[in-house]
């Protein structure tokens, strides 16, 4: 087991509407301002989706560009940009987003059922994924959502080598209508099956937030949290910030006296490129 615990903030995602979610930080003034509470209550990753305008999910890059920039100059935080976006993006768009020069991204393993939507990542999008994060210098997390995408994970490391960094570090998304259930057995199955070596964190969406994040402190790994994943902190109360998310993760790590990772550490774990 690890001594410390790398804490990973997602805080907006692409499917709650800022008009349905009303503390969902959708303009980069809230978002900057998000990063540095998590940040000071313990994150060290962010994980970034952007909206437009019209609080509407973008992967325009001019956005995705300033958003790299302003959690650059305003916080210490890893900075890692969703190449998912939303279910009904264009793959070509997915991938220039790694043109906005992140220190990381997500890069999904296997197309999934999203709840009634179909989030598609097939094979020749994830190598071509892959192998932009190689040579542009850009970390990838692994997200996983089922088992099928361990197996699909070993596939691509086994063709096509390392990720740039040397580690490999993924990230277990766990409770999504479609994907696998955010349980303790899932998650041991999932961790039992992934590459020699590999780090990870996981995610319970929704009600499974809080038997995930348990199951992984227990089982030696990290944790992503935030309103991308959900919205309630407990029946009936809505998250008013996602530094709420992240105390209660941080707290819950402390607890299991593995404390949270700062930025720099989390930089050496992943091999994040000094910028």
């Amino acid at each position: 087991m690890g001594a410390t615990t790398l804490i990973t903030v997602a805080p907006t995602g692409a499917e709650s509407a800022k008009a349905d979610v009303p503390a969902l930080p959708v303009t980069l003034d809230e978002l900057v301002q998000t990063a540095k509470e998590c940040e000071a209550a313990g994150a060290a990753v962010i994980h970034v989706h952007v909206r437009d305008d019209d609080a509407k999910p973008t992967l325009d890059l001019f956005l995705l560009r300033d958003t790299v920039q302003a959690l650059r100059s305003g916080t210490g935080l890893i900075v890692q940009l969703s190449t998912g976006g939303a279910v009904t993006d264009p793959y070509e768009d997915r991938l220039r987003v790694l043109e906005a020069a992140p220190d990381g991204c997500s890069l999904t393993c296997g197309t999934v059922n999203f709840g009634d939507e179909v989030f598609m990542n097939p094979w020749p999008f994830m190598v071509e994924l892959y192998r932009r994060t190689q040579e542009m210098e850009i970390v990838p997390e692994f997200e996983l959502f089922d088992l099928g995408q361990v197996t699909a994970l070993h596939r691509l490391l086994d063709k096509y080598g390392l990720p740039y960094g040397g580690h490999v570090h993924c990230d277990l998304v766990m409770g999504v209508p479609g994907g696998m259930p955010g349980d303790a057995r899932s998650l041991v199955a999932a961790v039992a099956a992934l590459p020699e070596g590999a780090t990870w964190s996981a995610t319970g969406v929704g009600r499974t937030a809080l038997p995930v994040m348990f199951a992984a402190l227990s089982a030696g790994g990290h944790l992503r949290v935030g309103m991308e994943d959900t919205l309630t902190l407990s029946k009936g109360r809505p998250v008013t910030a996602n530094v709420e998310l992240v105390e209660r993760a941080s707290a819950a790590a402390e607890l299991a006296q593995r404390p949270p990772m700062s930025a720099a550490e989390a930089r050496a774990l992943l091999g994040v490129r000094p910028r």
